[in-house]
């Protein structure tokens, strides 16, 4: 290596010319590879005599940063160009490039197929407030002060020590109150919403999650009733071949109450893992609408009768996908989400 070699590379570097992107690669490599012709002059470099090292050093780092910036400029250049050519080639009547579509989230198209059924039977829609009265949560409900069924609900307080304590809701049967202190029957309404409850989350449990009540109150409404509606949707849900049945339960707000069981249908009843081999997948709870429920929001219970149901959205979802975590549906994991992207709706 002598400064000859420096001198001619520099000058060689303001004449270096390229018109492509691969040509200012191959010059890039060519220069700065690892067996690039700079490479090699500072691999040489070890062997310069040390009184001359301070200025061989300095001219060969002038030179590298002069071949950097040379290559950064041929390559902008090269882009400059290969953007200049397509722009005058584009054909403006052509459809522009298809922009990704993100997709419904499956607690969502869910909770719409659940709404969407229930409609088909007649039920209207009623929402009403996240951020609930002890009153309408609890009282109105035939949870009395002090009653262990309220052990059952572990609540998010806002505000204590009040008569009629704020909280959020931990169902959507407070709308269920609401529509019957509003309405007078007949009475069919589901009350789609989210919910509260101060539970540790797990893969079977979240402190938050998503309910969908149905309440209908009319006169000589029974339990026959009751049960002839939750086979409908159980069919509109899970197919044509769904079976259902009824366990004896407890809620406060209903009785009689029970817990309802729907067909398994990944095993169609046979036994699997998804339900434990009992060919049985838990859905719902509901009931006959307990009468001090009624007395409670202004409807004689001696002519009025009615039946109540709620369903967790999740729950349904996980089985209607057969996902096996109920954390997946708050994580917001694009890879997860997408592969709702061709989930289709009732």
């Amino acid at each position: 290596m002598t400064r000859e070699e420096i001198e001619k590379m520099l000058s060689g570097l303001a004449e270096l010319r390229c018109k492509t992107e691969k040509e200012v690669e191959e010059a890039r490599v060519k220069l700065l590879g690892k067996k690039g012709e700079i490479t090699r002059m500072f691999e040489e470099f070890r062997t310069v005599a040390p009184e001359l090292k301070k200025e061989f050093g300095r001219s060969l780092n002038e030179l590298k940063q002069a071949a950097v910036a040379k290559i950064e400029e041929l390559r902008a250049s090269a882009q400059g160009a290969s953007s200049e050519g397509k722009s005058k080639n584009s054909d403006l009547t052509m459809p522009g490039e298809p922009m990704p579509l993100g997709s419904r989230h499956p607690v969502s198209i869910v909770r719409q197929e659940i709404v969407d059924i229930f409609r088909k039977f007649g039920y209207d829609v009623a929402e009403g407030p996240e951020i609930e009265d002890d009153y309408h949560v609890f009282e109105a409900l035939n949870f009395p002060a002090n009653h262990p069924a309220r052990d059952m609900q572990d609540t998010f307080f806002v505000s204590a020590g009040h008569l009629n304590p704020l909280l959020l809701r931990t169902h959507t049967s407070s709308i269920q109150v609401r529509t019957m202190e509003t309405q007078k029957p007949p009475i069919r309404v589901i009350c789609p919403g989210r919910v509260f409850r101060n539970e540790a989350i797990s893969a079977r449990a979240h402190c938050i999650f998503h309910q969908v009540e149905g309440l209908y109150i009319d006169e000589n409404v029974t339990f026959a009733d009751l049960k002839q509606a939750i086979l409908l949707f159980a069919r509109e849900m899970f197919g044509a071949d769904a079976k259902i049945r009824m366990r004896p339960s407890f809620f406060p707000f209903t009785e009689p109450s029970s817990e309802v069981d729907v067909s398994c249908n990944i095993c169609h009843g046979k036994g699997c893992n998804i339900c434990k081999g009992t060919g049985w997948l838990e859905i719902m709870g509901c009931g006959m609408v307990d009468p001090n429920v009624l007395e409670a929001s202004g409807i004689d219970s001696k002519q009025y009768s009615g039946f109540a149901f709620g369903m967790g959205v999740e729950r349904i979802a996980m089985l209607k996908w057969q996902v096996n975590d109920l954390r997946h549906y708050f994580e917001n994991d694009l890879r997860f989400l997408s592969e709702f992207s061709t989930a289709t709706e009732v």
